[in-house]
């Protein structure tokens, strides 16, 4: 079982940046994938970014070009930094973990992310 903890959500005003952690802990394989995803109300869980342990990276297409993920292997710490915010970016953020894009075996606790225009 893999525990995450996300941290970094809060308020920022349309066009301005946040970025948000995502640590893991527990027993992790080898070959894995974490990911955010985002829940807005009354809409269904979507992707936003994932990373391999190899870096390799997936991006929605809404968020191509303002976030960017990474990830430091060495702290099982994933990050999501997030450049000129939209209110339609406006959702609770969740941190995923699995082997493959997907596959997600464990979720974060939800950090809430606020963009007001």
């Amino acid at each position: 079982q893999v525990q995450l903890v996300e941290a970094g959500g809060g308020l920022v005003q349309a066009g301005g940046s946040l970025r948000l952690s995502c640590a893991a802990s527990g027993t992790m394989f080898s070959v894995n994938t974490m990911g955010w995803y985002r829940q807005a109300p009354g809409k269904q869980r979507e992707l936003v970014a994932t990373i391999s342990n190899a870096g390799f990276t997936n991006y929605a297409h809404s968020v191509k070009g303002r976030f960017t993920i990474s990830r430091d292997n060495a702290k099982n710490t994933v990050y999501l930094q997030m450049n000129s915010l939209e209110p339609e970016d406006t959702a609770v953020y969740y941190c995923s973990y699995g082997i493959w894009e997907g596959d997600n075996r464990n979720w974060g606790q939800g950090t809430q992310v606020t963009v007001s225009s």
